[in-house]
């Protein structure tokens, strides 16, 4: 039960102090504090800062607050010294060329291009491997801020039309669009108020989508999502004429996402009610059922395991599932088959399966071993015919394509080198460069280590360590750069990030912890880091800290860790935890507010993770670790820096405001606690490369300045 109370109204209240800063910080601007208090399951829970919460647009408060702070952050961040040198580097490891990886339908390919510094990524494409490429979409033309983005998209099978999503200052709420590929002349087909889709073509003729009911004005960017609906779109009509193919309107809460088999056989539409892998499925035999009678016929029900489509071949689904196998197997079944049961095609082994396609006569499966990437080839039977070399300990991506297909591409990265573009002739077993990128920095100057750290209860946790190779061999220490996230069954695996590398060419070193709660070992690392384990997610965390330090790898005073999104609430919860392990702290878009996450967008999906917050048991384990309600006053705290924008729908900016406002109103020590709010951009998909740049030079900039990192001039590093 939850039950509203309010303070007396003479009650003091909260006043931000103005306690002298390092560099040009002289004071918080003030924050008004309401006299709110919730009693929640007997227990008395301030939220002050709640009218931060209002949409930024609507609220003229709320607005002139993040103005007051992005006023007193900007002048701050100005100020330091290196600021421009990390602006210059990020600048200059970003400036080279980049490709997508092709996918092909008919005989045209496409793929994204970026030639540097362009602020959004161009659509090419070219007939054949040989033909010459040819722009197709330019979103640099659509904003002129850059902050419209080329969000998906999707060829139809002959490779005559494509239809493609647009994302306007990164909220995730998107606009299908379809362009002639053979004209580059847009059709005049437009759909709104899409949302968490993809785009699955019905032949040429039209395409599935999922999308939502329209918001109550000015709620676009708060409402709650509920009843996601499947709809047909045919080419060359009215979205209003747009047909309802699946919902579920007695179970709102549910999600629906489609997909179209490339023979064009079915539709498979799968229905989840959060982020846990836990879904029910069903299909659509395109073939037996004319457009104006498609059945959904349920094939998986109970929302009990994770069922991903890989294909279909010859009347045959190919799923991967975690069902009664937690690193996840390969099975099929024969739905034309009077008897139709499932078959085990590919079991379970100790490294857990991270994706798979048919293409060709070959299954290809990858696997994560230890966070690093493997792929492995397999005969239709499941019977194993080869590994595919990888470059190194790196990720690996892609390998699309459908059955018949010769080749396939994918792309391989590490923390010292970008994407590179591979394709493979599955026929020949060749493997050949589709596009590399020249760099303007020296990879082999580089060392990448993995290691492994006992966590507080003594489970073994991997962690990539980051730094130059001069650095390995003298065996000096330098400030350290630790990042996490720990959440939702997402691996983190090696990748290349500018920068990540402005901090390694600075002489620092950056480590990345495969914490639990990501999906690094499958399903059970997972749940270890997950509702009433979540503690566990935090103590990984300060063990990897206490690891670099003790091992030598940072400087007694020269830790800083950083997060975004879940990884944000790990950089709240564990400054909260352990300030005094820690010296500079960045929480990006986070969730800080763990008593209201679920009454915002996409939050309620959140739950699978976190736990209901209406529910007395979860309550405790939320109450007990989030950020915005366990700051501890009287207790020197870390420099903290907290980034958001005005308009991420996928974690709300007034997390980050009224976690900032908990900081700069509490007796923390003199290193500031700032917050960098950014205008037009959401959770960070669509960005364009230019606030990248600037945020990066910032944040680097910050963190540099509280670990000591001292950043070279312009004159050494010209030498």
């Amino acid at each position: 039960m939850i039950r509203m109370l309010t303070l007396a109204a003479s009650a003091s209240l909260l006043a931000a102090p103005l306690a002298a800063q390092a560099q040009s910080l002289a004071g918080y601007p003030e924050t008004r504090a309401e006299p709110l208090v919730e009693e929640i399951f007997g227990e008395q829970v301030a939220d002050p800062y709640r009218w931060l919460e209002n949409d930024v647009r609507i609220d003229s408060e709320v607005a002139d607050w993040v103005e007051r702070q992005n006023a007193v952050s900007a002048g701050f961040l100005a100020s330091l010294e290196g600021r421009d040198w990390f602006a210059a580097k990020i600048a200059g490891l970003t400036d080279f060329e980049r490709f997508g990886i092709p996918q092909k339908a008919g005989r045209n390919y496409f793929y994204t291009r970026n030639s540097g510094l362009l602020n959004q990524s161009q659509l090419y494409v070219q007939e054949g491997l040989e033909g010459e490429r040819r722009l197709l979409i330019d979103p640099n033309a659509w904003a002129t801020d850059g902050a419209t983005a080329l969000a998906g998209w999707e060829p139809s099978p002959d490779g005559s039309l494509l239809a493609y999503s647009v994302q306007d200052g990164g909220t995730d709420w998107r606009i299908i669009r379809v362009i002639d590929v053979a004209t580059g002349q847009p059709l005049g087909d437009e759909i709104r108020w899409a949302k968490f889709t993809g785009i699955a073509w019905v032949g040429s003729e039209g395409f599935l989508y999922s999308r939502f009911p329209e918001p109550e004005e000015g709620q676009d960017f708060q409402a709650l999502n509920y009843n996601q609906a499947v709809y047909y779109h045919r080419i060359g009509t009215s979205q209003s004429e747009d047909r309802l193919i699946f919902s579920t309107p007695d179970h709102p809460e549910r999600g629906h996402a489609v997909r179209t088999t490339h023979d064009g056989r079915w539709a498979v539409i799968t229905s989840s009610t959060g982020t846990d892998d836990r879904y029910e499925v069903h299909v659509i035999d395109l073939a037996r059922n004319g457009e104006h009678r498609w059945y959904a016929l349920p094939l998986v029900k109970g929302f009990e395991h994770s069922w991903r489509l890989i294909a279909s071949l010859d009347g045959k689904l190919y799923f991967t599932t975690n069902s009664d196998a937690p690193k996840y197997r390969i099975v099929s079944i024969d739905l034309d088959s009077k008897q139709a049961d499932w078959q085990l095609v590919v079991p379970e082994r100790e490294e857990p399966i991270s994706g798979a396609s048919i293409v060709g006569e070959r299954l290809v499966v990858e696997y994560l071993k230890d966070a690093a990437s493997q792929a492995s080839l397999y005969d239709l039977e499941g019977r194993p015919v080869g590994q595919i070399a990888l470059a190194g300990l790196g990720a690996a991506g892609g390998f699309g394509g459908k059955p018949g297909d010769p080749e396939t591409f994918y792309s391989f990265t590490s923390f010292n080198r970008p994407a590179s573009i591979y394709r493979l002739n599955l026929e020949s077993g060749e493997t050949s460069i589709f596009a590399t990128p020249e760099l303007t920095f020296d990879p082999e100057r580089y060392a990448i280590e993995q290691r492994f750290y006992a966590s507080k209860d003594g489970t073994q946790i991997p962690i990539f360590i980051v730094r130059s190779k001069e650095l390995a061999k003298r065996g000096k220490a330098a400030p350290t750069l630790l990042y996490g996230y720990g959440g939702f069954d997402i691996s983190q695996t090696p990748g290349f990030s500018a920068t990540r590398m402005a901090w390694l060419e600075a002489g620092g070193v950056f480590a990345l912890a495969n914490i639990r709660g990501g999906g690094e070992y499958g399903k059970e690392w997972h749940d270890a880091g997950r509702r009433a384990n979540k503690q566990n997610v935090f103590d990984d965390f300060i063990a990897a800290g206490e690891f670099l330090k003790a091992e030598g790898y940072t400087t007694p005073d020269g830790l800083a860790i950083e997060g975004r999104s879940n990884g944000g609430l790990l950089v709240g919860a564990v400054t909260n935890q352990r300030p005094d392990l820690i010296n500079a702290a960045h929480a990006a878009v986070g969730v800080m507010d763990m008593l209201r996450f679920d009454r915002f967008t996409a939050g309620r999906y959140w739950v699978d993770d976190y736990g209901y917050p209406n529910r007395e048991e979860d309550f405790r384990v939320l109450r007990a670790y989030s950020p915005y309600h366990n700051v501890r006053d009287g207790v020197d705290y870390p420099a903290v820096l907290v980034t958001t924008a005005d308009t991420d729908d996928r974690v709300v900016p007034g997390h980050s405001f009224k976690y900032t406002a908990a900081l700069q109103a509490t007796e923390l020590g003199d290193k500031p606690r700032i917050i960098r709010v950014e205008t037009r951009a959401g959770h960070g998909s669509g960005k364009p490369t230019d606030k990248m740049i600037a945020e990066g030079a910032d944040v680097l900039a910050f963190l540099a300045h509280f670990t000591g990192l001292e950043v070279p001039d312009s004159d050494v590093q010209e030498k």
